[in-house]
């Protein structure tokens, strides 16, 4: 609880964008050849099917951009931006939170990827996809 008797909320920045490709390994080349990111992580997700991609710029451990590869196979010609990601300091407070308050959509659970992050989704008002994620 703060001074006003309010619950503190969790500390909060924008973390990545997430971006759905058809191809992980010639959008890996393309994000780290000619943007200049540099691949941080690489994973496959606890569904066993999607695979995720993290990069990031400067040798910092931070994520601008995770690819993902796998989600669907009917994508559109311009690339799809999947969602945007706020990073959290306290997942559980910020799902219990959430839970709370009258959103279109709200996972079930929390996930938790064999790296140790952990998220979950809900959707905004147009439909977009906003994550909310813990390293």
């Amino acid at each position: 609880m703060n001074r006003k008797g309010c619950l503190a909320l969790s500390q909060k920045r924008l973390d990545h964008v997430g971006i759905v490709v058809r191809d992980l390994e010639a959008t890996i080349a393309f994000y780290t050849t000619v943007v200049g990111l540099e691949l941080k992580d690489r994973l496959t997700h606890t569904n066993s099917v999607i695979q995720l991609a993290f990069l990031g710029f400067n040798g910092s451990d931070e994520t601008e951009v995770e690819l993902i590869q796998g989600y669907s196979d009917t994508l559109p010609a311009e690339g799809t931006v999947h969602h945007f990601a706020v990073s959290t300091d306290n997942i559980e407070a910020e799902y219990a939170r959430v839970q709370g308050l009258d959103v279109p959509h709200l996972d079930e659970e929390i996930v938790t990827l064999p790296n140790g992050y952990r998220y979950f989704f809900v959707h905004g008002p147009e439909g977009e996809w906003i994550e909310f994620f813990q390293r």
